[in-house]
């Protein structure tokens, strides 16, 4: 578990993609001190598992699955990406519960100044947009983020300056594409609500009948 709050932004030193995922190796300056071989560690929001290590960089390997459902098969040699590592549970949670484990992709589309915050606009599936909801809580490239605007399938997040700077969001371009992982709170309730292979409809009938009205 990670708790959205990037430690550092780390650089794709190489990346061997093949059948049966990808070998990245990132070069960073901080949480190798503390790295260990089958640590866990979040990458632009992706849980991996740490196989070799130096004082200035880590290996890890990506899933096929990773891969097909994230911008890692866009990744170049050079880009700049977001590291944590997993949380202790005995530190405060600062962020909030993020997985590791993304949900699928968002297009970045425009960002508009908002005070001293950027509002950043991006656009994603119908599928992943039923889980976002306003004020609600979603990872960003790792960023535990919260939702300020939702609209059909664009959403738009708050981002403080420190965020932008600490982050790689200040290299986004509009088409750019980033890894989401949305509350997973909202993915549990959804599943509770299925009746065998069926979604069931909360209506004012299926209140009724049930005895809630």
């Amino acid at each position: 578990m990670f708790t959205g709050l990037i430690e550092e932004t780390g650089i794709l030193e190489s990346i061997q993609i093949n059948t049966y995922g990808a070998v990245l190796t990132i070069k960073c300056n901080k949480i190798t001190n503390e790295l260990t071989i089958g640590a866990s560690i979040s990458i632009n929001g992706a849980c991996h598992t740490v196989i070799a290590y130096t004082k200035t960089s880590f290996t890890v390997q990506t899933s096929k699955e990773t891969l097909n459902i994230s911008n890692f098969k866009n990744l170049t040699p050079g880009t700049c990406v977001n590291l944590e590592r997993a949380m202790n549970l005995n530190s405060r949670l600062d962020g909030h519960l993020v997985s590791g484990h993304i949900d699928g992709t968002a297009e970045f589309l425009y960002s508009k100044a908002d005070g001293f915050s950027n509002k950043l606009f991006f656009k994603t599936t119908p599928q992943l947009a039923k889980y976002i909801i306003y004020k609600g809580s979603i990872t960003i490239n790792g960023i535990s983020l919260t939702i300020a605007y939702i609209e059909n399938e664009v959403f738009a997040v708050e981002i403080i300056p420190h965020t932008m700077e600490q982050t790689n969001l200040k290299e986004l371009n509009s088409g750019d594409i980033v890894n989401i992982e949305t509350d997973m709170i909202a993915k549990y309730v959804e599943k509770f609500l299925q009746v065998g292979n069926n979604t069931t409809k909360i209506t004012k009938s299926f209140l009724e009948e049930n005895g809630f009205l």
